[in-house]
């Protein structure tokens, strides 16, 4: 009953647009998908470890350290400055150096990732600086390890705010995605931009624009459910 009814649902929405290339829009999507789950996940890693440097680098901390604290701020406002646009260009010897071109889902992840980690990290710090002081130094008055007290106090304490960051960070690296396809990257944007802007076909960008809507609007819901589900004040 219910494959039936999804594709009595399809069948209906083929019918609305039946000048779309459903094929080709399904395969857009699924590059879309990879790119922002790829690019979040290691978004996710990486902004996480930079964010965490920044929180045990700074004054009064467990690794204070004024230089090391001054480099990472520095890299993290730099790249967060850059437009994305604009990033995608500088980064392209580097990613022809890794992927051997600069066109497919896998050549914008180099940009995705390097654009969003610092946007989060920030994120990160932000959430570990809302930390009441009095248990990191509960943890170290007991001989926790600095590990420990990452795994133990940190990461734990900050569950929500890390889930709810990476949650903003995603639905931004789909606009990201999108961008990304302008210049070649594959994606909704480069078949709205292609197929749609370019050869005046409205339908295939409406459509596209569409999916790309739902796609931020599951990503809300996955996001705002876990982040209940690990809050527990």
């Amino acid at each position: 009953m219910g494959q039936q009814t999804s594709n009595d649902t399809t069948s209906f929405i083929e019918q609305i647009f039946p000048n779309v290339d459903w094929l080709q829009m399904w395969e857009a999507t699924y590059e879309t998908l990879y790119m922002t789950v790829l690019s979040t996940v290691f978004t996710f890693i990486f902004g996480l470890a930079i964010g965490l440097l920044l929180f045990l680098t700074a004054p009064h901390n467990i690794w204070a350290n004024r230089i090391v604290h001054f480099l990472t701020g520095a890299f993290v406002n730099i790249f967060r400055s850059i437009p994305f646009i604009i990033l995608i260009i500088l980064l392209i010897p580097f990613t022809k150096l890794i992927f051997g071109s600069i066109r497919g889902a896998n050549a914008a992840l180099p940009a995705l990732v390097i654009g969003a980690a610092p946007f989060y990290a920030r994120m990160v710090l932000i959430a570990l600086r809302e930390i009441d002081k009095g248990v990191i130094e509960a943890a170290k008055s007991m001989g926790a390890k600095t590990s420990t007290i990452i795994w133990k106090v940190l990461i734990p304490e900050s569950r929500p705010a890390l889930f709810s960051g990476i949650t903003v960070t995603s639905v931004a690296l789909v606009g990201y995605t999108a961008m990304a396809g302008v210049i070649g990257a594959g994606g909704l944007g480069h078949l709205a931009f292609l197929y749609g802007f370019q050869r005046n076909r409205p339908d295939v960008t409406l459509v596209a624009t569409v999916i790309i809507l739902l796609i931020v609007f599951l990503i809300q819901w996955i996001g705002d459910t876990m982040t209940a589900k690990v809050d527990k004040r």
